[in-house]
């Protein structure tokens, strides 16, 4: 079984920017959204994804993962995603020898900027990037597939 555990933070400025790689736009959907799982599909620069994902405990969730061809990955998301997409660019930027990702939303989600970090374990420590906000990892209306429900811009 894949295990996911990762943890998300708001974004606090853009000294992230000093340090990052170059950024990859991300434009992904979602087929189906329950409780207990949840199905995305992903369109990484030229790469397309399908994942599925298990309900959240705590800060872990089973992950599976599988890489698709690019155009089928466009038309499941014109097919069966079309009113709850998210668009993002994504940053990756390494932080005391571990790597966060930096997500900087536009469309419904503009002014939205998190970044995550992906651990071996709940216990694991790591080096907390001085850009890095409140921690948002329980709150899941910063989850992707709410957002593509109840974006950014319309929580005023």
């Amino acid at each position: 079984m894949a295990l996911e555990i990762e943890r998300k933070y708001l974004v606090d400025g853009e000294s992230w920017r000093d340090t990052a790689c170059a950024g990859v736009p991300m434009l992904q959907g979602y087929v189906s959204v329950t409780p207990e799982h949840t199905v995305r599909v992903r369109v990484a620069g030229t790469r397309g994804f399908l994942t599925l994902k298990g309900g959240h405990c705590g800060i872990r969730r089973q992950e599976f993962e599988y890489e698709i061809p690019e155009t089928d990955a466009r038309e499941m998301l014109m097919l069966f995603c079309r009113d709850r997409l998210v668009s993002k660019v994504r940053y990756p930027v390494m932080v005391g020898g571990r790597l966060w990702t930096v997500d900087v939303f536009d469309g419904n989600n503009r002014g939205l900027v998190v970044a995550e970090i992906e651990l071996p374990s709940e216990e694991t420590a790591f080096p907390m990037p001085e850009w890095a906000g409140a921690e948002v990892s329980g709150d899941r209306r910063y989850s992707n597939a709410a957002l593509s429900a109840r974006p950014y811009v319309t929580w005023q």
